[in-house]
């Protein structure tokens, strides 16, 4: 692997070996000595203990004699976070299903996560384009239909930080003036619905809905990506709303 300038290389190389370590770790397995966790890694030794060091300080493992190291309680703490996102996934997959099969378009599930969606989960329809997204995959929350759904129910501090951030072009009708986007989230929180007409991509459309809790705030949203010249959105706007609605009241 090159090493980036100035060792920009090293974080990645780090995180790489990190999840490496965690990842060793097999059902049945109480606890590994450094020298197995090298081993099952092909991490150098002398780095595995150096790594290992920093991952009991940091609490996400922990000793227990004889050299040897499990995996901490906080790693489930982690877990159980990652447990709800997946029941949200599975409580979701059924209104995905029911749009890609009434539109044959590709039906998304995402959340905000800084400035950014994170994909859950996405049914890809066959009439639908090949998109850039993908399950675990991040995208400029500004220039998608379920980032702006999210950001118009959101506090106005979240609004802030994307706008502050820069929205960047992502393709030439990218929304990127700050005055445009705040209309543009006034709209979608008045109607429930959020459009990107070729603003993450040439050629391509989306309508999204947030799923909102029970204190009004979007938890996520759903939506429907298909090509510019086959997919009406004033056609599939509604029944993403409808889907998105639904699985809403299924939130706390």
């Amino acid at each position: 692997m090159s090493r980036a300038p100035n060792g920009a290389g090293e974080p990645a190389s780090t995180a790489t070996r990190v999840a490496a370590l965690l990842s060793a770790f097999r059902p049945g397995d109480e606890a590994l000595g450094v020298s197995e966790l090298a081993r099952r890694t092909g991490v150098p030794k002398s780095t595995t203990h150096r790594l290992t060091a920093h991952l009991v300080d940091e609490g996400l493992l922990e000793p227990v004699g004889g050299g040897r190291l499990r995996l901490a309680l906080t790693l489930f703490e982690i877990g159980q976070l990652a447990v709800a996102q997946r029941g949200l996934v599975d409580a979701a997959r059924p209104h995905l299903a029911d749009l890609r099969e009434a539109t044959r378009n590709t039906a998304h599930l995402a959340v905000l996560e800084g400035t950014e969606v994170v994909y859950l989960d996405i049914l890809h329809g066959p009439d639908a384009p090949t998109l850039p997204s993908r399950v675990g995959g991040r995208f400029p929350a500004h220039a998608t239909s379920v980032g702006k759904a999210i950001l118009a129910f959101s506090p106005e501090s979240v609004v802030d930080s994307v706008i502050t951030s820069g929205l960047t072009r992502i393709s030439r009708r990218t929304v990127t003036g700050p005055g445009l986007f705040r209309s543009q989230l006034a709209t979608i929180a008045r109607e429930g619905i959020a459009y990107d007409r070729e603003e993450s991509g040439v050629g391509v459309v989306c309508a999204g809905a947030p799923l909102l809790g029970s204190d009004g705030a979007a938890a996520g949203a759903l939506s429907l990506s298909g090509w510019t010249n086959r997919m009406r959105l004033d056609r599939v706007a509604p029944a993403v709303r409808t889907a998105a609605l639904a699985l809403s009241r299924l939130l706390p």
